[in-house]
């Protein structure tokens, strides 16, 4: 199946309708669960993102925010490491939203996301986000009381105008220049169960392991009924869903590499056309270079390329 057929399945158009368990977290689309496989396919993915995202900074009139949505262990670090891997550093933030601060219980609930949104020309992942509020605080509502807010903020359609807030936000930010790309990845309970294992047989990786993980394992039905409510209610034309199968961890990796290729060509990035005066000056400058003669110390060297390979 070619990568834009499966880009178009995971991505929700007809939210009315959407339903999370027609999605499969372990579906291949026909595509290899060897890793060996698609490593070729992941490399191409990387390579077209370096050079788009080079047109991006360039071109300067957008800006680009990846949204990564979850369960614990779902691979959103992984996405993230191995999507990201090709970007120029300095055009491409990552923000990692744990439990809100006292500054942030302090403000709105979108505060503490709107203030890290990327400017125009670079990329901004969010690894969890403003979409915490219609998940974790709903799953567990009595979080609710330590945001402090007003009784009518907080009455039996708290999480209707909640969505509502959310589209009008992603909706500005769009207006606004910043495109906006929403990823569920999808893991089943038992592939979760199995990398909570895996954490603890490897000490090198015990670090990660929270008993919290565990304990949020008992709220895993209404985990899915709140992600499907949400999918549901903020997957629009101008911010879409995407979700993806995130069983096979590589497999969820090209998808979103895939998606965001797409989303990006269809924008059409140039790079700015300089001329008229502009290219006068670049003409000049260009001549006044070629006539400039090599100092004594450089006459009669032959210039050399290095190329620093990190490994």
């Amino acid at each position: 199946m070619k990568l834009a057929t499966v880009v178009k399945r995971c991505r929700v158009d007809k939210p009315k309708h959407f339903r999370l368990a027609d999605h499969d977290p372990a579906e291949r689309f026909g595509l290899s669960t060897d890793l060996e496989e698609v490593k070729a396919i992941l490399a191409d993915g990387i390579a077209r993102i370096e050079e788009l995202q080079q047109r991006l900074y360039a071109h300067g009139q957008w800006g680009v925010l990846l949204v990564l949505q979850g369960m614990d262990s779902a691979g959103k670090d992984g996405v993230i490491k191995h999507v990201m891997s090709g970007v120029n550093p300095q055009g491409c933030e990552v923000h990692a939203f744990k439990a809100p601060s006292a500054e942030e219980l302090e403000h709105d609930f979108l505060w503490r996301t709107g203030k890290d949104v990327p400017a125009r020309g670079r990329i901004g992942i969010f690894n969890r986000s403003h979409y915490e509020e219609v998940l974790v605080v709903r799953v567990h509502p009595e979080m609710l009381k330590r945001q402090n807010l007003p009784p009518s903020a907080t009455d039996k359609n708290v999480w209707k105008h909640r969505f509502k807030e959310i589209r009008a936000f992603e909706r500005h930010l769009v207006r606004n220049g910043t495109l906006v790309l929403k990823f569920h990845l999808r893991i089943s309970k038992e592939e979760q169960r199995r990398r909570f294992l895996a954490r603890l047989e490897e000490p090198a990786k015990r670090w990660k392991f929270s008993m919290n993980d565990v304990l949020e394992r008992e709220h895993w039905d209404q985990y899915m009924a709140a992600y499907e409510d949400m999918i549901r209610e903020t997957s629009t034309d101008y911010a879409p869903w995407y979700v993806v199968p995130a069983d096979h961890k590589h497999l969820a990796w090209v998808i979103v590499s895939a998606a965001l290729i797409d989303a990006l060509e269809r924008l059409k990035l140039d790079y700015p056309k300089v001329q008229g005066k502009a290219l006068k000056e670049l003409k000049q400058a260009e001549r006044a270079l070629k006539a400039e003669k090599p100092s004594g110390g450089e006459r009669g060297k032959a210039p050399t390329n290095r190329r620093i390979e990190i490994q």
